[in-house]
């Protein structure tokens, strides 16, 4: 039951927060919550109308887009399917880095400019506009709602982007409180700091947690060893996103907090692409974000096989994502779900191209290939594999006194097994593993091509 104070803010104050901000927000979750019913026909309908409305407004007001469509003649204005997106060139991190004022819109205006690191640590710098943060926004609320979680619920999010844990001014410290989201730095997670957020945990008492899977994890993890009582707090979902979430983490979150793992996936530069629902599907942001699953060459690939995500984002035309290579690799699933919404579901995210390790050989092998090697060994707290590249291989380990030496030579034994048997591994006992700047944490990390 949402008590009167969530209420209060989900439709009045946050949507008082969003028209001073000039955000369409709340009429967009609004359409969205009608949207999600549709007949696939209606659905495809409407997305190909936004289509041709985002090329028709990049020909017009993106320098980009304009001398590209006039380089290879293409004409905006006479699409007919979305497959016809296949005519123009991808969008890669490298273009945007050429290009980034050549692909802001002329008649833009409220841009907000935004980086990220991705997975090479080279920064990728671009801009939001107000329509862009408005879908991304609501498609989130959208979600949240679909666990019974409003905006205005407590709500901790485990967090380490630069962007929000530099921005505490007092302004955005009263909106937190109003909404009550209380902020944890996910790139502070020294023994002392966990304590103290675990303490916050119990004290707030959440309706959700919002965060990294590796770091709830992390949190569950000293929590038992703590022997902290977590599920008692009336927790009802945690939704983690931005990185791999793998089956342990889930289990290990679900039986420590004692609430569902709602799985995310999207990014800062790409959007929010998919989101699970209470029946476990992992639904498309479809009014939204067009998906294209396309194998190396760019291809399309066949329903159900594996490739990498490449999005066009059809809330973008101040600064439009068209055709954008993420680097992820998924599975589009062609199954309805069980909660009968008719949004089409991902089947599987198996992280960045970078989180796949290639054999001397060539054989490509996902990241789990090892971590499944390292996982369950007694006396391991916590470890990382760098393949700097295909001949050498370098694995971290945080060990505790249960560790025998004995199984290191096992270890490079089955890591050589699978990458190949001339490889050098080289294996690190360290004090310490530290997340990524942004408080993420990647246990594979592959530098080979």
């Amino acid at each position: 039951m949402t008590d009167f104070y969530t209420r209060l803010v989900s439709e009045f104050i946050f949507p008082l927060h969003e028209r001073l901000k000039r955000h369409d927000t709340v009429r967009i979750r609004r359409e969205m919550e009608q949207s999600q019913w549709w007949s696939p026909e209606r659905l495809e309908s409407l997305r190909l109308e936004r289509l041709r409305t985002l090329l028709i407004s990049a020909n017009a007001y993106v320098p980009y887009y304009r001398d590209l469509f006039a380089q290879i003649g293409f004409d905006p204005t006479i699409i007919d399917e979305i497959t016809d997106l296949q005519a123009l060139p991808f969008l890669t991190k490298a273009e945007i880095r050429a290009n980034t004022d050549a692909l802001r819109a002329e008649n833009a205006v409220g841009l907000a400019r935004f980086n990220t690191g991705g997975s090479t640590g080279e920064p990728l710098i671009f801009y939001i506009g107000r329509e862009r943060v408005s879908h991304d926004v609501a498609a989130k609320w959208r979600a949240t709602r679909w666990w019974d979680v409003d905006i205005g619920d407590p709500e901790i999010v485990l967090w380490g982007s630069p962007i929000e844990l530099s921005s505490q001014d007092r302004l955005r410290q009263l909106r937190d409180r109003l909404m009550r989201t209380t902020l944890l730095p996910a790139f502070e997670m020294s023994p002392a700091k966990v304590r103290a957020f675990l303490e916050t945990i119990h004290r707030v008492r959440p309706k959700m947690l919002f965060g990294y899977p590796s770091a709830f994890a992390h949190l569950a993890t000293q929590a038992e060893a703590q022997g902290l009582t977590m599920n008692d707090r009336g927790i009802k979902v945690a939704f983690v996103t931005s990185e791999r979430l793998y089956d342990h983490q889930r289990a290990q979150i679900e039986r420590i907090f004692g609430c569902p793992v709602a799985n995310g996936y999207g990014g800062r530069d790409a959007g929010f692409i998919a989101h699970q629902c209470p029946a476990g599907g992992m639904h498309l942001t479809h009014e939204d974000i067009i998906v294209e699953i396309v194998d190396p060459y760019g291809y399309p690939v066949a329903t159900g096989e594996a490739g990498e995500i490449v999005v066009t984002h059809l809330a973008t035309r101040s600064f439009p994502f068209i055709r954008y290579r993420t680097g992820d690799i998924g599975i589009i699933d062609d199954r309805p779900c069980a909660c009968r919404r008719t949004l089409p579901l991902l089947k599987e995210v198996q992280g960045r191209s970078t989180d796949f390790l290639i054999a001397a050989d060539g054989t490509v092998l996902h990241g789990l290939s090892i971590i499944y090697i390292l996982r369950d060994l007694p006396g391991i707290q916590q470890f990382k594999i760098v393949q700097e590249d295909r001949s050498l291989t370098r694995i971290l380990l945080v060990t505790d006194a249960a560790f025998d030496d004995m199984i290191i030579e096992t270890v490079r034994a089955d890591v050589r097994a699978r990458l190949g048997a001339s490889i050098d591994v080289i294996i690190e006992r360290v004090d310490s593993i530290p997340a990524d700047a942004s408080g993420k944490f990647r246990y594979v990390v592959s530098h080979a091509s």
